[in-house]
């Protein structure tokens, strides 16, 4: 396992969402007015999110579910209002802080546990399912694998992760550094070939007992991202 990469580039994200953008990805998931550029970026994570979440049990009531990379929660919310109890897990404090205030108020506020801490982190416990919304993509693509296997031996029924597809308009927006403005640019994110992800899955002794099911990609302006499922045979 390539703990020194994974590690290293772990620090680096947690020092963007907590301290550089903070402030950013607060506002961008808000209802606050952002510029042309984000308003893609906000309109692309909605969208995906809804995908992501199509593709749960509408009725979640006894599942437990993980959110790795909850950020400010909207997707723990949504998936607490379906009966779940949720995990809502982020490397940053200050965003695992402001989602545990955007949802204070709601009824099912206490059906959400909130954590900083790693996603690969082993004394959560068992899940249903486990969400993992734009959290791979900063990671090289064995750490990513290594992460999924991790936690596949925690998860009963499916992962749905998102992954950053290779093609020439994504590599071309990365070049360009057009995605936010220089002080509060994001960590580079890592494109991956869809079909070289699916050779991965099927070669891992890890996910021997997993298939790819479904996958949507998500392509709104500058929001590129591609959701996969995994579900244990």
């Amino acid at each position: 396992m390539n703990l020194m990469s994974y590690e290293r580039r772990r620090e680096q994200i947690e020092h963007y969402f907590d301290r550089t953008a903070a402030d950013t990805w607060a506002k961008l998931t808000s209802d606050e007015p952002v510029s042309g550029i984000r308003q893609t970026v906000r309109e692309g994570r909605d969208q995906m999110r809804a995908t992501i979440l199509s593709w749960l049990p509408q009725d979640l009531h006894g599942k437990r579910l993980l959110d790795a990379g909850c950020g400010t929660g909207a997707l723990a919310l949504e998936a607490a209002r379906r009966g779940a109890e949720v995990v809502a897990m982020d490397l940053s404090p200050t965003l695992v802080d402001l989602a545990s205030e955007r949802v204070a108020g709601e009824q099912m506020a206490g059906q959400i546990d909130f954590k900083v801490g790693d996603m690969r982190q082993a004394s959560l416990g068992e899940f249903d399912h486990i969400v993992a919304m734009d959290s791979l993509i900063h990671y090289d693509p064995v750490d990513g694998m290594q992460t999924l296997e991790s936690m596949a031996k925690t998860v009963r029924a499916s992962i749905i992760f998102t992954f950053a597809p290779r093609t020439p308009l994504l590599a071309l927006m990365h070049s360009l550094g057009q995605f936010f403005p220089r002080g509060d640019r994001s960590p580079a994110i890592v494109p991956i070939s869809e079909k070289g992800l699916a050779r991965d899955i099927q070669g891992s002794g890890e996910l021997q007992d997993w298939r790819s099911a479904r996958s949507h990609r998500v392509n709104r302006g500058f929001y590129i991202s591609q959701a996969q499922e995994i579900v244990r045979l």
